[in-house]
Parts: structure tokens; sequence; C-alpha cells
């Protein structure tokens, strides 16, 4: 298992920064995002990249994109931030159950909530929420 993919509605807020996070704790693996109602091509949402940027985290450049089975024959593992999305990517491609989990699979297996339109505050909350998904996700994948 080389490459993540991650996936929330838009493509522009939660799976980018969690894609961030992934590539900068997992060097060796390809890490990418979509999601299943995307904003494509859109920029990360200003306030996701500033609570991003500011706590160090390199987003980087990002045209959001929209998920597809193209997509997910690309990727061994598909993380999710929402029960809602898994049910989604499996209506995309039937038959995937095995590939996608959530992302606080290891950190409560909750629903990491969507901050599109919200304060910074809580994008705040929402990037915490992610950075410890992707930290516990990485150190079962052998990150640094």
């Amino acid at each position: 298992m080389q490459r993540l993919l991650t996936v929330c509605v838009g493509n522009i807020c939660r799976s980018p920064i969690a894609a961030a996070l992934l590539r900068a704790d997992l060097p060796h693996y390809t890490v990418s995002s979509a999601g299943i109602a995307a904003v494509v091509g859109n920029d990360v949402d200003e306030h996701a990249r500033r609570v991003a940027e500011d706590a160090g985290v390199a987003v980087g450049e990002h045209s959001a994109r929209q998920f597809t089975k193209e997509i997910a024959a690309e990727n061994d593992l598909i993380l999710v931030l929402e029960g809602g999305h898994r049910r989604e990517v499996e209506k995309i491609v039937p038959g995937i159950s095995g590939r996608v989990m959530r992302l606080s699979r290891w950190t409560g297996d909750g629903d990491i909530p969507d901050p599109y339109r919200r304060s910074i505050e809580f994008h705040q909350a929402v990037f915490a929420q992610i950075q410890e998904a992707t930290q516990a996700w990485a150190a079962r994948l052998g990150g640094r």
C-alpha cells in the first residue's frame, strides 16, 4: 500500500488539509484528495489554509477535483471524513468497501464535521481533529 486518498464533500477544506498532513508524516506515500461534490478547480478554503499554515503545515497548490472511479482505482486506501462519504464513494465504485475507512478510524471512528463557511475557531477545532486522526494513521503506516 503506497497510495492514499482523502475524501470529503467539496475538496476545499478537510480532505486537502488531511492530505497535506499525511504527506508530511508519510513522505514515502503518494497522498492526494478529492470530493464527492467537489468545487472543481477551487483552491483550499482561505480559513482552512490559514489554520493549517499557522500550524506549520505546508498546504501547497490545490485544485479541487471530483471523486471518480478512475481516481479510486489509482489509490490503495481511501480515507473519508464522514460515514455518509463512505456510502457515496461506495455508490460511485461498487465493491470498494474494503479499501474505504474513516480518517478517524483510530481516534473514535466518528464524523469530522465540515467547517465550510464557519468561523476560524470552528476551522481550528476541525483541524485539531484531522491532525489527531492523520497522526494515528501515520503511526500505523510507519510514518515519522
